[in-house]
């Protein structure tokens, strides 16, 4: 069996009852086999980011502590997208768009990933205030494999869209 490894997950969604949708699914990464929930974020309403003509976001960060492989927990995740309604364009024209549930593997241990399907840390981490935010909320002192301190990247850009709910 592999050494446990923690690997932070970001959550959104904006199609449906997302703030439900959100601490659902989060229950259901702590059904992942071989792998457990240890922290999550609050949710977080946001301005939608790339494709600005939809509702709002809300979104949240989870931290898990697996024995899986990266790539065994990005199926997972797909796997769990998908029981939530979730549906993938083949040649990714539905990238940005609306969206019951995204969860997004942004980071797994100190490792970088560069493979096909698999990109760790997750390319654009440090440019989303709506990642970092409640990233930074249950892991203050991260530091991000080949960019830094998380909190460096968040300074450097507007927060005011990212509003806690609740």
């Amino acid at each position: 069996m592999s050494a446990p490894v923690v690997a932070y997950v970001g959550l959104g969604g904006n199609v449906g009852d997302a703030e439900r949708t959100l601490p659902a699914a989060i229950e259901a990464l702590a059904a992942i086999p071989q792998t457990r929930c240890l922290r999550a974020s609050r949710l977080y309403r946001t301005a939608a980011w790339g494709r600005e003509d939809q509702p709002a976001f809300v979104n949240a960060v989870a931290q898990l502590q697996t024995v899986l492989d990266a790539r065994a927990l990005l199926a997972a995740l797909l796997d769990i997208e998908r029981a939530f309604g979730r549906h993938r364009a083949a040649d990714g024209s539905d990238r940005w768009g609306p969206r019951t549930l995204d969860l997004d593997l942004l980071l797994f241990g100190a490792q970088t990933i560069d493979e096909p399907g698999l990109h760790v840390p997750h390319p654009h981490l440090h440019e989303r205030a709506f990642v970092l935010v409640p990233l930074l909320e249950i892991a203050p002192e991260l530091v991000v494999p080949g960019r830094g301190p998380a909190r460096a990247a968040l300074t450097a850009m507007a927060t005011d869209g990212v509003q806690a709910i609740g």
